[in-house]
């Protein structure tokens, strides 16, 4: 009977543990599920850490929008300033529906808008990720967010979202990897492509008759990526994939700014059937055509006198020139080549074959020489300064404008001023422009309406008093 009785134990014990295994085993992959889910929406390009010693997801990263400055929250799951006490169904709320824990409206900067097709299983994975897979920051916020009236009110985006968040998602079967359908929810709901490169509204909403036609994108322009020859129509499957995993692709594009980000901490990390299947939704989404320059990618123009401006390489010698050719021979020649031309490795792109420089704005070179590029991939490490300290407005302006006059054949007339407001954000929407009218012509209405109904009442209790 002992025998029997330590048999019954031994085996209760055996199943419990391994019942416990098991169980340890599902978290551990819904866990590395929700990192994955977290990698492929690009959590980390907002959630970042600003001053908080580089601690993930911890926040304060401020995002310049034309109404003001976004601070991104604290995402960890730390209970006192992060996500700590987010239920599960809270936690889907805010991605799906921009609507926090506390009850508050979030402003669209967090694409919730393209979230909201997240499906259940992959929100349930990232809530399992953010709640045991990442560490908590217990960092108080260094900043907060500071929207110019009447956007600080966040009661607004109940009106906007009315107005714009499309109705309840929609579950999906599990996609077949590599697959269409697979890079259609990519594309369209955990990348959140669109956010960047789909023009906006005068409410600042997606037109999406025009998806992913391109869009300015603070003082960068996101271009054109549907498979119109003005996007990227002379695009392969395979030119897609190489660009997205590694940000380059020779003669066609480099990435900078907030896709060299997109780059460095999402796309790069993907599975190959994911990068597949983002470039197979890509190339077949319809092609919009969009404004481009005139020109041909051709060799620099000739007539330079090089030798006439040379005055050292990869030292601004002379500081106070404002002489495009001078500057280019100083600052840029070193890498780039005096007649553009690169490096035989390509490791230094040409200029005359550059999609920045022979685009029909220059708007990417300008920002690329103000904050430079930095991007980091498994295989390649590539960092070009940023001369927003070492030159100013003018010089930037006369560099701009010698190298797409060069190099491509555009003469823009970049002004100081032009390269201030890209520095800035570049040009206010509509809504920013004309918000003081929108504001008088709207307190208008309301009176006029006020005004109407009173006197309505006013008639009809006159009304009423001749009858009797």
């Amino acid at each position: 009977m002992k025998i029997l009785f330590r048999f019954l134990a031994v085996t209760v014990l055996f199943i419990g543990f391994s019942h416990s295994l098991a169980v340890f085993a599902a978290d551990k992959a819904l866990v590395e599920r929700g990192r994955y889910i977290a990698i492929a929406a690009d959590c980390g390009a907002c959630h970042r850490q600003a001053l908080n010693n580089g601690v993930l997801f911890a926040g304060g990263y401020a995002i310049e929008s034309p109404m003001g400055r976004i601070i991104a929250s604290n995402i960890t799951p730390s209970k006192q300033y992060g996500i700590g006490n987010y239920s599960e169904q809270q936690f889907a709320k805010a991605v799906r529906e921009g609507i926090s824990a506390d009850g508050k409206n979030l402003y669209p900067a967090m694409p919730y808008t393209s979230y909201r097709d997240m499906t259940t299983a992959d929100v349930q994975a990232l809530y399992a990720y953010f709640m045991q897979g990442v560490e908590p920051a217990d960092i108080p916020p260094s900043a907060r967010t500071d929207l110019s009236f009447p956007f600080n009110i966040r009661q607004i985006m109940w009106g906007w979202n009315l107005l714009y968040l499309s109705g309840a998602s929609a579950d999906k079967a599990e996609a077949v990897p590599g697959s269409l359908e697979r890079g259609k929810y990519l594309v369209e709901v955990l990348a959140h492509c669109s956010a960047c490169h789909t023009p906006r509204n005068i409410m600042m909403a997606e037109q999406s008759s025009l998806n992913l036609s391109g869009s300015p994108l603070g003082g960068w322009y996101a271009p054109n990526i549907t498979p119109d020859k003005s996007g990227i129509g002379d695009w392969s499957q395979r030119d897609l994939v190489t660009y997205l995993k590694t940000g380059h692709l020779v003669g066609k594009a480099q990435a900078a700014g907030a896709m060299a980000e997109a780059v460095q901490n999402s796309f790069s990390l993907m599975t190959d059937d994911d990068l597949n299947a983002i470039a197979s939704w890509v190339k077949q989404v319809p092609a919009i055509p969009t404004a481009v320059a005139d020109i041909g990618l051709q060799s620099p123009r000739v007539g330079v006198d090089i030798n006439s401006v040379l005055t050292g390489q990869g030292t601004l010698t002379d500081r106070s020139t404002t002489d495009g050719a001078k500057l280019y021979e100083n600052a840029c020649a070193s890498c780039h080549g005096h007649d553009g031309q690169g490096t035989d490795d390509n490791f230094y792109p040409a200029l005359t074959r550059n999609r920045a420089v022979s685009a029909l704005g220059p708007q990417n070179l300008v920002m690329v020489i103000v904050e430079g590029i930095q991007r980091k991939t498994s295989n390649s490490d590539i960092s070009m300064p940023a001369f927003s300290d070492q030159l100013n407005n003018a010089q930037i302006a006369s560099v701009s404008n010698y190298v797409r006059s060069r190099f491509a054949g555009i003469d823009d007339k970049v002004t100081a001023q032009d390269v201030q407001t890209l520095r800035d954000g570049g040009e206010p929407p509509f809504i920013m422009r004309y918000i003081n009218w929108l504001m008088t012509i709207g307190t208008l209405v309301m009176v006029c309406l006020l005004g109407g109904f009173w006197y309505w009442r006013k008639a009809r209790r006159s009304g009423r008093q001749q009858i009797r």
